[in-house]
């Protein structure tokens, strides 16, 4: 009798420690999930850092005289690609680049030297392309980061979570207030 207690003592263990196991390694999946979602985040805006410095320089043959919007973009870039920022801050430096890249474009529409140019053309189109991809990639990580923490706050990954320790909240990647507002921009 004391056999067959022991064995099915033993089983339990068994099936609790294979279940903290793979809720634990679940929640690691998820957790770098979340990581590699923000990686692709950074590798789109790269790409579109790297493009604003050639709109500037395009812009600026033509419009010399709008010395402040062109600085503000150039501000705003720097800002944006500055080291060991989190999500939050991330957010905000990039809805100012956002602002300051619409009043470039916008240029465009008061110099028609400016939209006529085949390489400024060229440039918007990729920024515009650059965009959507930041978009659906913020898109990606906030879907990401909602799967992640529903699983730490059901049962039983909260459960799990507190005994590893390792797992915590992630920052979502929310537009700001002037990314809300619809920016209205003709190329026609």
């Amino acid at each position: 009798m004391g056999v067959v207690v022991a064995g099915i003592l033993a089983a339990l263990v068994a099936v609790l420690a294979w279940w903290v196991v793979r809720t634990y390694n679940r929640l690691v999946r998820l957790r770098n999930q979340t990581q590699a979602s923000w990686a692709q985040i950074d590798v789109q805006l790269k790409r579109r850092h790297e493009l604003i410095p050639n709109l500037v320089e395009g812009a600026r043959g033509y419009a010399a005289h709008e010395r402040a919007t062109l600085e503000a973009v150039v501000t705003a870039r720097g800002a944006a690609t500055g080291a060991g920022l989190g999500v939050t801050d991330k957010a905000a430096a990039e809805e100012v680049l956002t602002a300051s890249l619409g009043k470039l474009i916008a240029l465009g529409e008061s110099y028609p030297q400016l939209k006529a140019d085949r390489h400024f053309a060229t440039l918007q189109a990729e920024l515009a392309t650059a965009e959507d991809k930041i978009a659906y990639a913020r898109q990606f990580y906030n879907s990401a980061v909602q799967t992640y923490h529903t699983a730490l706050e059901s049962f039983p990954g909260n459960v799990v979570s507190r005994l590893g320790g390792a797992h915590g909240r992630r920052e979502y990647f929310e537009a700001g207030a002037a990314a809300q507002d619809a920016t209205r921009v003709s190329f026609a």
